[in-house]
């Protein structure tokens, strides 16, 4: 079954629709490339808290599945246009998984990407990694953002707080262990986004 996914990837489109619109459509004027290739699942997690443990381990799990994340650090190279590239990988991800941690909600990049997967209506498998659903909030000030920006990432924050998700408490839990869950849900909600796909 599995093997479905992999074969619906490599047939896709490379000129991907959202809301009737082509996504090339949204990607800035000067750009004139299609994108080159789509990713299963987009990482949306705070660096200083999480790429040295569950990201990264994220990341090495799926791509040992021979599914295509994205993750900044890996995917990213010098001379990349930082918000051009990750909206790209956002809008032409499969699936998101947002990795919630203590310093999440003070980082305007994290917040912003948040939001974009809401709005582009992603599947999101959220992480709550040493941090409760009920203490997300926006901690960035009013100075770094508009008032309509704070709204739209409060909006972001609780939509992910309204979807189911895995918890993980470092001090207790086995790192390892989330992660497989994590890589196994994943590959469900891949696999059932095929199948709706072939049903249409």
């Amino acid at each position: 079954m599995i093997s479905r996914v992999f074969d619906f990837m490599k047939k896709s489109k490379s000129s991907i629709q959202l809301n009737n619109t082509s996504f090339l459509d949204l990607l800035p004027s000067s750009s004139s490339t299609k994108p080159k290739t789509l990713h299963d699942v987009f990482i949306n997690h705070r660096g200083s808290d999480t790429k040295r443990n569950i990201a990264t381990l994220l990341y090495d799990n799926l791509n040992a599945r021979n599914l295509r994340p994205f993750l900044d650090s890996k995917n990213m190279k010098p001379g990349d246009k930082l918000f051009d590239h990750i909206n790209r990988a956002i809008l032409t991800s499969k699936v998101a998984v947002t990795v919630f941690s203590p310093n999440y909600c003070d980082s305007y990049f994290c917040l912003h990407e948040l939001a974009l997967i809401m709005e582009s209506k992603k599947r999101v498998i959220p992480i709550f990694f040493d941090i409760n659903p009920s203490q997300l909030d926006v901690m960035i000030e009013k100075v770094t953002c508009s008032d309509n920006e704070i709204q739209r990432f409060r909006w972001a924050l609780q939509e992910a707080k309204d979807t189911v998700g895995l918890t993980f408490d470092s001090c207790k839990g086995n790192l390892s262990e989330v992660v497989t869950i994590a890589s196994d849900v994943i590959v469900e909600r891949l696999v059932e986004l095929e199948a709706k796909d072939e049903d249409v």
